[in-house]
């Protein structure tokens, strides 16, 4: 069960405020009791409850003071004093009868608000002390002097009634507090375990929202990218239809393979915002985009792919990246080959992207859309880009990037 920190401090506030109550009434009922017993006998020529009757209204006033008045131990040293004195003067004319009773129950008032135990074994012990001192002066007045065994064979009954006390009290107490701690505990924890729980679903909530945004961006980034080059290729092929058939048949084959994988990003980022989970391996992926490519072409495509394990974010930056590798190549080199690699090595994983299409110097070479974005995506990935690339000679893009875990 759930308990508010709040309703702990009240529920012990309550508790102590109890055995307050029962206490003082205890205390009343002991003074009460001693009044009776020894309301007509003669100490010193003096009659008991002359001098009782006083020290009871003391007692009774300073230990009220002391419950309601008082809220530290420091403030409440000089009522300890004039208990410890109106117990002295008890203790001389009752001969200690009863009084011990009044020392526990005062005892237990100390017990209940004192949490050290050192200072609750102080305590019992110099009441104690008090309480055979006191008897040991007033028998030495009534007999002209003091046995020591006398005098604690006289006491042993209170003697053990303090001890038993102490213990008790002291013990319970104690089981109290502690059950109160681990409640205290267990409450805390279980109120940092829900505000854990709750940052954990806003962390949800905002990854979830930042991963519609990303493929929000993919899909109009690389998609929308994709499908105006294939408007762009259609076009041009309509304009050379007729007098160059042969290149508007390669601008159309190569509209063809962008609208392929323009549509295989669609479906990716739809399956994506579905939550479907990816089936095939990176490896099957790599060559379906290979065989997709090459289906009704007369592209020629050799490969080599290891199978590695990698996160959905680098899976995506893979594959997309061969797509566009395959349809620059295509688009602005008139690539009729290409050779692909994938190789995990040495905690990195190198990609490798080769075609036989016409090239250009390197230092004419203006990156576009696409070959700019490989740059940044492989950046946050925390990799690497690099281009390769001759006059007549091909292009070549390579890619490495951390394996998982690295």
């Amino acid at each position: 069960m759930k308990h508010d920190k709040k309703d702990i401090r009240i529920e012990s506030a309550l508790f102590v405020r109890s055995w307050k109550v029962i206490i003082f009434l205890l205390l009343v009922t002991a003074e009460i009791l001693i009044g009776v017993i020894n309301r007509d006998t003669p100490y010193y020529n003096v009659v008991a409850w002359h001098v009782e009757l006083p020290v009871f209204i003391v007692l009774t006033v300073s230990n009220a003071v002391k419950m309601w008045g008082m809220k530290s131990q420091k403030a409440k040293i000089p009522f300890y004093v004039i208990d410890t004195l109106a117990l002295i003067v008890l203790t001389l004319f009752t001969n200690g009868e009863l009084v011990s009773t009044l020392y526990i129950v005062i005892l237990s008032e100390f017990y209940l608000t004192e949490r050290r135990m050192t200072a609750n074994i102080a305590m019992g012990a110099s009441s104690v002390g008090l309480f055979l001192i006191a008897r040991a002066i007033s028998g030495a007045l009534r007999e002209g002097g003091v046995d020591v065994l006398e005098l604690v064979s006289s006491a042993f009954n209170d003697l053990i009634l303090i001890a038993l006390h102490f213990l008790i009290v002291n013990f319970t107490l104690q089981i109290y507090r502690k059950n109160r701690e681990i409640t205290k505990a267990y409450d805390e924890l279980h109120a940092s375990n829900e505000k854990l729980s709750t940052a954990y679903r806003e962390l949800q909530e905002v990854t979830a929202l930042e991963e519609r945004q990303r493929i929000a961006k993919d899909i109009h980034d690389t998609a929308g990218h994709s499908i105006t080059t294939v408007i762009m290729q259609t076009e041009a092929a309509k304009l050379i239809l007729d007098t160059q058939p042969q290149e508007a048949k390669r601008r159309i084959a190569a509209a063809n393979i962008q609208a392929k994988h323009a549509l295989e990003e669609l479906r990716e980022s739809v399956h994506l915002l579905s939550g479907y989970t990816q089936q095939m391996t990176l490896k099957e992926e790599l060559e379906s985009i290979i065989h997709d490519s090459t289906d009704g072409t007369d592209l020629s495509f050799r490969f080599d792919i290891d199978e590695i394990a990698v996160c959905d974010a680098k899976r995506r930056f893979l594959c997309n990246s061969l797509k566009e590798g395959i349809s620059n190549g295509l688009r602005h080199g008139d690539a009729t080959a290409f050779w692909f690699e994938l190789k995990a090595e040495e905690k990195r994983i190198n990609f490798m992207l080769s075609d036989n299409g016409k090239g250009s110097e390197l230092s004419e070479m203006r990156e576009g859309f696409g070959l700019s974005g490989m740059h940044s995506r492989a950046e946050s990935l925390g990799g690497e880009v690099w281009f390769h690339t001759e006059k007549d000679e091909g292009f070549e893009i390579h890619i490495t990037l951390p394996q998982d875990g690295n």
